[in-house]
């Protein structure tokens, strides 16, 4: 009642005369109904919730069973602060989907409310809260025009496509800047300051409005590895169904900045051809009330402790089958191949980011106990948080469970090793493509009970569906490769 009355306050306060009312679908996209405030601060859209058409949605309902009710989360609301004319004042908040004509738990369809806050649950039975920090890149572009896009990184063709914003046609991959801006050259890019980095200003601002009006601790930002476009916006680690909120809301204040600056901003793993790919490295770790237990002081290699080694183990244990949903698009394994510092190999190290798992070990000592994780390196940010963090507790929930030993460490550079190194050393392969990742999805008894069985089959079902679509499309580089057969 206490979140429900500090909302009703806030509207009235700001003079709020929209929300934007707001739930994820199987994919993770935002779904917006927009509210009058009134509705809010006299009428029952808090108690009652908010009636909409569930068979419009990807991955909820069918035609015939179509009626579904949208609780907002009090909580979760925030003032959106570019909406500044009276006629445009505008909040948003997130909530859960039930099933209509009385529903009283949330509806097994629902990212949010069902899976994550069942994989909350489970963790709590075993007497264990997870926390989440995810680290989402990016790209910024002034313009994209998928019909004139190029190969060559340094020449593009009269007529291409725009500039990506601060330096080279990051999309048709030229070298071409701006007026006034420095080239920043293909995978040279990381900590760049300005004036070769122009994307500063727009982080600043994404990251203030994150901070000021969501709730949302900022540690750091900074221009990625990928030539000029390719930023990350770091926030402090929480619960996992409050962190995949603020994941949801970082995309959408990204965008919505972006379109006022006259941007595109896209969460699109490998929208660049030969340039590193945006990533989504997700640092997980376990805490029993104040105590993190994943941290032992007497452990040598990484100050690690047993239980956060048999989380590793359940993380590799399921490790192809997380991955059909942490990268969840075609694209997604356009990102997982050698060369571009994302993992392929199902092994784990400290320091390593050659590892899918690695154990960061910037510091020592108890001081810093708090700060003790495991970072899955393998997950992109077109994934749907609410369903990648939830797979990811129970897989490691599961190690604990079983105490499956992660085996030892490897400490090389995985990319050099022969295939007979890596052979004898018990390093397996992740999927290669969508279709062998959902392959292994399907016999994983962990994912399956994690996302529950409707989310299950129905995102096997929708993404076996763009597997066909890609495989039936011919793509430029074919025709280029094969038209004088």
């Amino acid at each position: 009642m206490e979140a429900t009355k500090t909302a009703v306050e806030s509207l009235k306060k700001n003079k709020i005369r929209w929300v934007h009312t707001a739930f994820v679908d199987l994919r993770g996209l935002m779904q917006d109904v927009v509210i009058p405030a009134k509705h809010y601060t006299e009428g029952q859209a808090l108690t009652a919730g908010i009636g909409f058409d569930g068979s419009s949605v990807r991955g909820f309902k069918t035609i015939e069973e179509s009626d579904m009710i949208l609780k907002p989360d009090p909580a979760t609301l925030a003032i959106l602060p570019w909406t500044t004319d009276y006629r445009q004042k505008s909040a948003i908040i997130l909530g859960d989907v039930y099933e209509a004509f009385g529903g009283t738990e949330p509806s097994d369809v629902d990212p949010r409310g069902y899976v994550a806050k069942r994989a909350v649950k489970a963790a709590a039975d075993m007497g264990y809260t997870g926390f989440f920090g995810p680290e989402l890149e990016y790209f910024v572009f002034s313009s994209i025009d998928p019909t004139k896009l190029v190969w060559d990184m340094w020449v593009s063709p009269k007529g291409g496509a725009g500039d990506s914003w601060g330096a080279p046609r990051v999309v048709p991959q030229s070298p071409e800047t701006t007026p006034g801006n420095h080239t920043l050259r293909p995978k040279e890019a990381y900590f760049r300051p300005p004036p070769e980095d122009t994307t500063v200003e727009y982080r600043n601002e994404v990251a203030s409005i994150l901070e000021e009006n969501f709730d949302t601790e900022i540690e750091m930002h900074h221009h990625e590895v990928a030539t000029a476009g390719q930023i990350e916006i770091d926030f402090k680690y929480g619960e996992l169904v409050k962190t995949a909120d603020r994941t949801l809301y970082y995309k959408f204040i990204a965008k919505n900045v972006a379109k006022k600056h006259g941007l595109i901003a896209t969460f699109m793993p490998k929208p660049v051809y030969l340039d590193n790919a945006s990533g989504m490295h997700v640092h997980a770790s376990l805490w029993k009330g104040r105590k993190n237990i994943m941290y032992d002081e007497k452990d040598e290699y990484a100050e690690l402790s047993q239980t956060g080694r048999y989380f590793i183990g359940g993380l590799l244990e399921h490790a192809r089958a997380i991955t059909a949903v942490s990268c969840p698009t075609v694209n997604s394994y356009k990102r997982l191949v050698p060369g571009f510092e994302a993992p392929i190999y199902i092994m784990w190290s400290r320091r390593n980011r050659s590892a899918m798992v690695r154990v960061p070990v910037y510091f020592k000592g108890p001081e810093f106990a708090s700060a003790k994780r495991v970072e899955l390196r393998s997950a992109d940010p077109s994934c749907n948080t609410y369903l990648a963090f939830s797979c990811i507790l129970m897989a490691g929930l599961d190690g604990i469970k079983k105490k499956l030993d992660p085996g030892d460490p490897v400490d090389e550079d995985v990319y050099d090793l022969t295939a007979e190194r890596r052979r004898a050393l018990g390093i397996k392969e992740l999927p290669t493509t969508l279709r062998d990742a959902l392959e292994s999805m399907k016999s994983d008894e962990v994912v399956h009970r994690t996302l529950g069985s409707h989310i299950f089959d129905a995102f096997i079902d929708y993404k076996t569906n763009d597997w066909n679509q890609y495989c039936l499309y011919v793509t430029p580089w074919e025709i280029m490769k094969y038209l004088d057969y």
